[in-house]
């Protein structure tokens, strides 16, 4: 049995996150509900170019709590820097798993090199809500670089798919996640044609980020985002141009959501106890950075 289309959503008008993202919102947990489960919110940064300048554009210190960030960046630089003492840089093709769990404080930032540079800045941060039992976890983080994440050539010379999580056809994805998901970004030649398998009863969703493609015979273009059906398991693509597109799936998580800004929970107690804990400062302390001057 084949997947179907259910939803095609164009993107809507960008507005900014912080003064370095000029994001669209793809979709939200608040507008979708369960029916976007296991993930809870999709924002595409750019294409934007930035010019070369001197101070340095991001977003900054801010909680997250009971969710995972997943941040993919395609063209541009970030630097990411937690309470818990992780970060570091992601460039092109490279991907930063943040599990805030049970509770953190991060920022997001342009590098100082890409700011002194300018140049496009392409990203996707994806939103990935966590099952009761794993929201209170210490929080980690996973850098992901091109070299950790597999490469595989698509059958026929259509092109190739990068797993950054789950399998593809036996090539296990890169990251570790808490429920079953595949994360699959494709670069198709014209004329390609993928026939993929995916396991039933999963949501999915593919990001058209360039060209067209036709998905089970309906043609989709650059910026919208398709929803398919959690039935079926087979799901044909031919590119129509040379396109990219990012394949995300995972297996619901039937539990309530209580969320609002930064913290997704299960109940309205465990959010109010969230506000209460980061106000407490129990989200712990940014460290001190000797750029912090290029960053505000």
């Amino acid at each position: 049995m084949r997947k179907t289309i259910e939803s095609l959503f164009t993107p809507p008008e960008p507005h900014w996150v912080g003064n370095g993202f000029p994001v669209r919102s793809l979709f939200n947990y608040a507008e979708h509900g369960a029916r976007i489960s296991p993930f809870l919110l999709l924002d595409h940064a750019g294409p934007t170019e930035f010019a070369p300048g001197n101070e340095r554009r991001g977003v900054g210190a801010h909680p997250h709590r009971g969710f995972e960030t997943v941040t993919i960046v395609y063209a541009g630089e970030v630097a990411h820097r937690d309470s818990c003492g992780a970060g570091g840089t992601i460039g092109p093709d490279e991907v930063q798993w943040m599990t805030a769990a049970g509770g953190l404080l991060h920022d997001e930032f342009h590098t100082e090199a890409f700011t002194r540079r300018g140049g496009p800045l392409e990203m996707v941060q994806l939103w990935v809500n966590l099952p009761a039992r794993h929201k209170m976890d210490a929080p980690h983080y996973q850098a992901l670089t091109r070299a950790d994440i597999p490469e595989v050539a698509l059958p026929g010379g259509a092109g190739v798919l990068r797993v950054i999580a789950g399998d593809y056809a036996g090539h296990a994805g890169a990251a570790q996640t808490y429920t079953p998901i595949n994360l699959w970004d494709m670069r198709l030649r014209r004329g390609g044609k993928v026939d993929l398998t995916l396991p039933e009863g999963h949501t999915l969703m593919l990001l058209m980020r360039k060209g067209s493609v036709r998905v089970e015979g309906e043609r989709a273009h650059a910026g919208q985002l398709l929803q398919l059906s959690r039935s079926g398991t087979g799901l044909a693509l031919q590119a129509l141009t040379d396109a990219e597109l990012l394949l995300m799936g995972g297996e619901p998580i039937a539990e309530p959501v209580a969320g609002y800004g930064p913290f997704v929970m299960n109940t309205r107690a465990e959010l109010t106890q969230a506000f209460e804990d980061f106000n407490a400062g129990k989200f712990g302390q940014m460290p001190a950075s000797a750029d912090a001057a290029l960053a505000h």
